[in-house]
């Protein structure tokens, strides 16, 4: 048994990039992907919805940790072997996918119809309708929630230790492995993941503020 020392404390800040890159990825992929998933939720044609709300249904229905796990051990089952780095890529964009989706869906939803009819009235397609009307509203509402659910995100690739990969708080399991400093280690690993998400969470709380108006 020794210290925590302040190299542990390097390892935990180097460990912590896996972290970040494993948010930005997840993110950037769910993102395009949740594009996907809400237009095919308002989409008109029943079985393309159907299978957007089968989508939802079990991305929102199984929990990020079982979905980890489903992504590492069935794509090796399936004789795809990946990195878990990879592996938590495509369970944690899937599970953005889901929840982005269906927070730009409901904001363009709660667009009101009279702003549908007035651009309709106009002459524009669906797509212009979109484009120049809805979307640019949904935005301003959505934007709030879509950072909030990033706070969750950046959290969430915790679970990534589970499988192996050395992010911060699997860095943080393995220098207390080390040191038994149990206390001190995931005092300094709380502190980075609070340092990541409160700037964050005050992103948050600033746009929600600004929408209100």
């Amino acid at each position: 048994m020794r210290e925590f020392s302040y190299n542990d404390l390097l390892f935990l800040l180097d460990a912590t990039q896996y972290t970040l890159w494993l948010s930005l990825v997840s993110l950037i992929l769910g993102g395009v992907i949740g594009i996907g998933v809400c237009l095919m939720r308002l989409s008109t044609s029943r079985p393309v919805a159907a299978l957007a709300s089968a989508i939802v249904a079990v991305g929102q229905g199984v929990p990020p940790l079982v979905l980890l796990f489903l992504a590492y051990f069935g794509l090796s089952f399936a004789g795809v072997v990946v990195s878990p780095f990879i592996a938590a890529c495509v369970a944690l964009s899937y599970f953005a996918a889901v929840y982005l989706g269906e927070i730009w869906r409901s904001a363009i939803q709660s667009i009101p119809t009279a702003q549908w009819e007035a651009s309709e009235s106009l002459s524009l397609s669906w797509g212009q309708q979109m484009v120049y009307v809805i979307v640019p509203q949904a935005i301003r509402l959505a934007t709030p929630s879509s950072v909030g659910f990033i706070v969750q995100l950046v959290k969430n690739t915790s679970l990534a230790s589970i499988v192996g990969l050395v992010e911060l708080t699997r860095a943080g399991q393995l220098v207390n492995n080390a040191t038994f400093q149990a206390f001190e280690v995931f005092l300094a690993v709380a502190a980075i993941y609070f340092c990541l998400c409160y700037p964050l969470s005050l992103l948050s709380r600033y746009l929600e503020k600004r929408t209100a108006y």
